[in-house]
């Protein structure tokens, strides 16, 4: 997998297709580890494929060699910020556990969550997360990260990333991010040209829009989301979520739609 950017517009179903991803991965590394901002992963947990730690403000001065304790002790590990540490302080914490990650011999997945927060645009970037990001792969270390604001992520990241899956967008996000295809194919309100797209792009029913889509079922519930895989190798590929199998339980919130009021003339 080496990096993989994993990235769709809030409400696009990405934690629930990126817990795919490490379910099916999972079992090919010596270790993962799951830096879960927000708590969407613990179906990973109760489907046996890794442990679970609340970080909280003990957990959060833990030095690099007591987490290279914690990852060694716990080879496939969840770790769920708690909701008192601020985006400033959980960025630290993931980056000493990104480090202790780079001090184990092994073949190993780090998953960074909402990595807008974790590794932003504006500010510093962590070391240890940048090495992961850019030596990773050499050192045995895939990656992916999962973010919903393309624009506010370090572009350091972005650019070493090998692979990416990219779902609906709106706004100037898509920007942030160097395709080999049209990007209005990622507007879910646009709808290019066949023509203008790759033949692998091209929806097989042609009634259909040709941009991403989301599927709902009838009553409201979002039931699947359409993806573009891509890589540096020159492999592309629409992705719809209603094929994907995955046996363990996704407990992101997907939140509700807000209605507006009913508006008298």
């Amino acid at each position: 997998m080496s990096a993989l950017l994993f990235a769709a517009q809030s409400g696009w179903g990405k934690s629930y297709h990126g817990q795919a991803w490490m379910e099916s991965n999972a079992d090919a590394y010596e270790g993962m580890v799951v830096m879960d901002y927000c708590g969407e992963y613990r179906g990973l947990v109760k489907y046996g494929l890794a442990q679970h730690w609340i970080v909280g403000p003990a957990e959060r001065n833990l030095s690099v060699s007591g987490w290279v304790d914690v990852l060694a002790s716990n080879p496939k590990l969840v770790l769920e910020r708690h909701n008192s540490l601020t985006a400033e302080e959980w960025r630290e914490v993931c980056d000493r556990v990104a480090e202790a990650a780079r001090r184990l011999d092994r073949d190993q997945l780090v998953v960074v969550d909402e990595a807008h927060f974790v590794v932003p645009q504006q500010g510093k970037l962590p070391d240890a997360l940048k090495s992961i990001a850019t030596t990773g792969r050499g050192a045995g270390t895939s990656s992916m990260w999962i973010t919903q604001r393309l624009a506010e992520i370090d572009k350091t990241i972005t650019t070493q990333c090998q692979s990416r899956m990219l779902g609906g967008f709106k706004g100037g996000d898509l920007g942030s991010v160097s395709v080999e295809y049209p990007e209005d194919v990622h507007d879910p309100a646009k709808n290019p040209s066949p023509a203008n797209l790759p033949r692998e792009l091209v929806p097989s029913d042609p009634e259909r829009p040709t941009s991403l889509q989301k599927f709902k079922d009838d009553d409201g519930h979002t039931i699947g989301s359409e993806w573009i895989y891509s890589d540096d190798s020159g492999e592309i590929r629409r992705i719809n979520t209603q094929n994907v199998t995955m046996h363990s339980t996704h407990y992101g919130s997907q939140g509700n739609d807000l209605q507006p009021p009913e508006y008298t003339a």
